[in-house]
């Protein structure tokens, strides 16, 4: 096994204190699987006052008012602590005006201030716990300062001196707070100055993910694939000059799902509870309680779909709604649970108003306890994404028989393989071009193969038995953090 690694993971979230999408499961289920592989991890997150209740996670407070130095102004903050798991602390920072006046995790004004501030908390909490990591594992753009902090303000820290950062790319679309293409070209950030004042509004043009980058030791992507894609112009997001400059330290690794937490054998929110041996009375079960609760007509040979993520453009919504009339005549249902863009939201309760025995869209907030019987219900579910850093609903449907239709992009590459009912081989029905006659295509034949009893359930057998768990990126991870060592 080698040497029992140090590992701080930070992150900007983690379920099940507080979710927006797939960062939170990530931080959440790599501690977990690196922990179990017996590693010496802790987490590190925002304590988000109006979302996170300390008295429900038993959070303790163990320091108080501890003065922090951000960006040449001085900040009092808290620290609480909790657990993700036996053996595995959660230390979270609280700070009122930054992370306690509001009900959002982002979209402030102020997400530069507030997210240096939060990483300069997790070097200071390192260095009072006395932790000496030899990981500091950096999540997504919130954390991307950490690095450049390490080499500049805690420089001479003994306690963080032989620190290694690992930078993972979750999303490159996200680089600060604000949208990287509306920056002005006066305010962009070559990622060679000093941080700004933390008062100073030129804070909120710096560029987390471009420093994050440079500074880290090393950086890598959810997917192979996604690795490839973000080194070319058209998927870099203005950044695959500098990321190919790095290609040397930069890696790809497929993210994985907790096997504990989804697992249809064992979910106790499931009506009924199967394995890939009893899938097909499963599934049958759980899909007339679904549409029974939902409204829609109780039917077991109705193809039921469900769409089940972020309801943006990014996510494939604008294939989905140039197909939406074609669809809805069709002899077929659609779950859809998300939130996201404000036109295709409107668009949606206006189709289910219209038909309301064939869609129906439920508001993530409102109905995210219903996910796991929306997958192991439904038939099929579509994610046909523009680009796909890695996608965990994928990963998650398939855990629980539900095939995925999806397009053939980033981390959807490396998990789905297209099915061929001839050979009987395959995972769900891929398609390349980023099209409303692809995605058509594809739901076509996902439709026409449904018929086929036998066959269809092989595939949901095979799809629930495809390996996906964290222990094998967990392991990655693990070389990925001794090659930041060396």
């Amino acid at each position: 096994m080698g040497k029992i690694l140090k590992i701080a993971s930070i992150a900007s979230e983690v379920a099940p204190f507080s979710k927006t999408g797939g960062l939170a499961d990530v931080a959440r289920s790599l501690p977990k699987a690196l922990c179990r592989l017996g590693h010496e991890v802790i987490v590190i997150t925002p304590l988000y006052n109006q979302i996170i209740d300390k008295s429900t996670h038993k959070l303790k407070e163990i320091y108080h008012d501890v003065l922090l130095n951000v960006g040449g102004q001085t900040v009092k903050v808290n620290y609480w602590q909790g657990y993700l798991m036996e053996g595995l602390p959660v230390y979270f920072v609280e700070q009122l005006e930054y992370f306690g006046s509001s009900p959002k995790i982002y979209g402030l004004p102020n997400d530069n201030a507030r997210f240096y501030l939060f990483d300069v908390a997790s070097l200071r909490l390192l260095e009072l716990i006395q932790f000496q990591p030899d990981i500091i594992h950096c999540h997504d753009w919130q954390t991307g300062l950490i690095p450049q902090l390490l080499n500049t303000q805690f420089k001479n820290s003994p306690a963080l001196r032989g620190a290694r950062t690992v930078f993972t790319i979750h999303n490159l679309i996200f680089q600060f707070g604000h949208n990287w293409w509306e920056t002005p070209f006066e305010k962009k950030d070559f990622g060679t100055k000093k941080l700004p004042a933390l008062n100073d509004p030129d804070l909120e043009y710096i560029n987390f993910v471009k420093r994050g980058i440079m500074n880290a030791d090393v950086i890598n992507t959810v997917s192979e694939q996604y690795r490839e894609e973000i080194m070319t112009r058209h998927f870099g997001q203005n950044l695959h000059r500098i990321l190919r400059n790095r290609a040397d330290r930069l890696f790809g690794i497929i993210n994985g799902i907790d096997y504990f937490d989804y697992n249809p054998a064992s979910d106790k929110s499931l009506p009924k509870q199967y394995d890939w041996h009893t899938a097909s009375e499963g599934k049958a079960t759980n899909k007339l309680v679904l549409q029974e609760k939902l409204g829609l007509q109780v039917s077991k040979e109705t193809p039921l779909f469900c769409a089940t993520s972020r309801i943006t453009f990014q996510k494939g919504f604008s294939l989905i709604m140039g197909i939406m009339d074609w669809l809805l005549k069709q002899e077929l249902q659609l779950i859809i649970l998300g939130d996201g863009d404000a036109y295709y939201v409107d668009k949606l309760k206006g189709w289910q108003k219209q038909y309301p025995k064939r869609l129906v869209f439920l508001p993530y907030n409102d109905y995210w306890q219903f996910e796991q019987l929306i997958y192991a219900g439904s038939d099929c579910l579509l994610l046909p994404s523009h680009h796909e850093p890695c996608g965990l609903n994928q990963l998650i449907a398939m855990r629980y028989g539900c095939v995925p239709i999806v397009r053939n992009v980033g981390g959807l590459n490396d998990t789905v393989t297209d099915y061929n009912p001839r050979t009987n081989h395959g995972t769900g029905f891929v398609f390349n071009n980023f099209s409303n006659i692809a995605l058509y295509t594809a739901i076509i034949r996902a439709m026409e193969d449904f018929r086929h009893e036998t066959s269809w359930a092989a595939l949901v057998r095979r799809d629930m038995k495809r390996a996906t768990s964290w222990e094998i990126p967990a392991r990655k991870y693990v070389s990925l953090y001794r090659r930041a060592l060396k």
